[in-house]
């Protein structure tokens, strides 16, 4: 299975110079948000263009990285929704030129009633929120099927699609094929329900399987009330559990290190390849 990173873990700089950090360790990729990662890119509507995708790709390519999935991170409930316009058409951009880079999945989550905080509010769990959603999503994958390419997406506790239940509604109801899903079970924990992160996980096996392109991976550790991310393996995330059935269910899905440390990175690779 391929291993990549989040690529502006590992800070903003140049292009080369960020392929050259992450080259140092053994990853397969990178997931690039390309105005949080590279130094004077912004990635606003109009920025994106073929050359610009392949310069970026090569440059990886020359370490041995592959760009695993562009990310265009939007809040489809966002208040305002000038911004919302603009996001749609950055994330269609992202669609459009996604295959200059060498991928085909460009990421978004579902957001939240509270802008740009992204935590929970209780709009976040209604009928409204569902169609919101809903509509901006079915619009997006139009265009996806235009460029032959998938918009992937994951949910998480504090957001629209809260539980992974409320993401297969939405999959079931608008995917026309070119929709994805990214599983990241730590989003979907709260201080109520932590323990329970390997049900969690079965439980988006069950409803997604192969649909599922992609892992991010992450560990915790409770701390002050609060659910803080740690190096793989430092925590309390079933990743014994979990690690071998992805292998299992998902072999051809991409596994993404999100939030771990540079620090972190030997012994968290270490720990994944001793089981799968």
């Amino acid at each position: 299975m391929k291993i990549s990173y989040r690529a502006h873990d590992y800070g903003k700089c140049s292009t080369t110079e960020l392929a050259d950090r992450i080259s140092k360790h053994d990853f397969n990729g990178v997931q690039l948000a390309i105005n949080k990662a590279i130094d004077g890119l912004t990635a606003e509507p109009g920025t994106l263009n073929e050359n610009l995708g392949k310069e970026i790709k090569d440059a990886f390519k020359a370490k041995n990285l592959e760009i695993t999935m562009l990310g265009s991170y939007f809040n489809p409930v966002h208040s305002n929704k000038e911004l919302v316009k603009k996001n749609i058409v950055k994330f269609k951009e992202h669609l459009k030129y996604a295959s200059s880079f060498g991928t085909k999945y460009v990421g978004t989550e579902t957001g939240s009633f509270n802008d740009d905080k992204w935590t929970y509010n209780p709009l976040n769990r209604t009928e409204e929120a569902f169609q919101e959603v809903k509509t901006i999503l079915s619009d997006l994958l139009i265009t996806a099927k235009e460029y032959d390419t998938y918009m992937t997406i994951e949910g998480a506790d504090g957001h629209c699609m809260y539980e992974p239940k409320q993401l297969k509604r939405m999959f079931d109801e608008i995917n026309n094929g070119y929709m994805k899903i990214i599983v990241d079970i730590y989003n979907y924990l709260n201080l109520t329900n932590y323990q329970d992160n390997a049900k969690i996980f079965d439980e988006c096996i069950e409803l997604f399987g192969d649909q599922i392109v992609i892992f991010h991976l992450k560990d915790f550790i409770v701390k002050d009330d609060k659910l803080v991310q740690v190096g793989l393996g430092q925590g309390i995330m079933n990743l014994e559990y979990i690690l071998p059935r992805i292998k299992q269910y998902c072999p051809n899905a991409n596994l993404i290190f999100e939030g771990v440390k540079p620090e972190d990175i030997e012994t968290s690779l270490a720990l994944v390849k001793k089981y799968i």
